[in-house]
């Protein structure tokens, strides 16, 4: 398949990248290196898939591209690109948020209608569109409450990928991802700083109390969501992704701080914060709806990751 990623260079991206590329794809990789962490870092990341003969690489912003060009010949669109993080998207930041995740969006789609060899657009949302759910595990059928700015922009173009399907017979499908971690997880997220943080024996900042939970999901089984639905996918749904392991922050500390005294390091040092606005207190994927339609089960387990998560920032700083 000739594929298109957008958000090429960022963590689920460039892993998603290197996949299509190992299974015999070939991909156009697009990236703008928005600052929202060191372009040097992302770099790094797409260094792979840069190598590979079957890649190409479109450095451009997606509100002013020519995608003409950029979608000529493309069978599977992978739409990674957004302005990240819930935390930032408040106050004067949220515009970035609305040009990123909405504009750039529905400028996509605009330019796919005109592209009839488009056999599938797969959009990357978040389970940040349900806030504060009502029922856990949460099902596709509950109506979303986003609770930050952030998860508002991000179901407003899932709801972009629905019309376009419904209206102009675009076939998309939109995977909502539920707390991705692993290797090449962006700085800000939890797991990332947790680590970084205990590696460099510094204490480590957390929000609130640390009883919010998560369902944590290993990139590889995002990755390969990602592919069962350009595969598989009706046009217009929407899938739950998530990795079926649902715990606490404490936990995960526990479980980051036994790895790191296994390896002879310091006990952890935790410094306890001030909840933030839009975090959500739980998350739970129920995740039927993509078993029985894509054939998704989810392969790498917390604890699994989380290992792979901590070797790869300890060779990241040489051990």
């Amino acid at each position: 398949m000739q594929c298109v990623v957008t958000g090429a260079a960022g963590f689920i991206g460039s892993t998603l990248c290197e996949e299509l590329l190992r299974l015999g794809h070939s991909v156009t990789g697009i990236d703008s290196f928005v600052d929202y962490y060191p372009r040097g870092t992302k770099e790094m990341q797409l260094a792979i898939a840069r190598s590979h003969k079957n890649f190409q690489f479109i450095e451009g912003d997606l509100l002013t591209l020519d995608l003409s060009n950029c979608l000529r010949g493309a069978e599977w669109v992978f739409h990674q690109a957004a302005q990240a993080g819930v935390r930032a998207s408040w106050g004067i930041y949220f515009r970035s948020y609305t040009d990123n995740n909405v504009l750039a969006t529905q400028r996509l789609l605009e330019e796919a209608r005109r592209h009839p060899c488009i056999k599938k657009i797969v959009y990357a949302s978040s389970s940040s569109i349900y806030g504060d759910a009502e029922s856990f595990p949460t099902s596709e059928h509950l109506t979303p409450r986003p609770v930050s700015p952030y998860g508002v922009t991000k179901l407003a173009a899932e709801h972009l990928m629905q019309l376009y399907a419904t209206q102009f017979s675009l076939p998309t499908v939109s995977l909502r991802y539920f707390t991705v971690f692993g290797p090449r997880q962006r700085p800000d997220m939890a797991f990332h700083r947790f680590i970084s943080s205990a590696l460099r024996t510094e204490e480590i900042e957390v929000f609130g109390d640390g009883e919010q939970s998560r369902d944590f999901t290993f990139v590889t089984d995002i990755v390969e969501a990602n592919i069962l639905a350009a595969k598989h996918g009706s046009s217009g749904a929407v899938f739950n992704i998530g990795g079926g392991t649902q715990v606490t922050i404490n936990q995960v500390l526990e479980m980051i701080e036994l790895r790191l005294i296994d390896l002879g390091l310091d006990r952890l040092r935790v410094r306890r914060t001030e909840r933030q606005a839009g975090d959500a207190r739980r998350t739970s994927a129920d995740t039927a709806r993509a078993r029985a339609e894509l054939g998704f089960s989810p392969k790498v387990s917390l604890e699994e990751g989380l290992l792979r998560q901590i070797d790869s920032l300890r060779a990241l700083r040489g051990g």
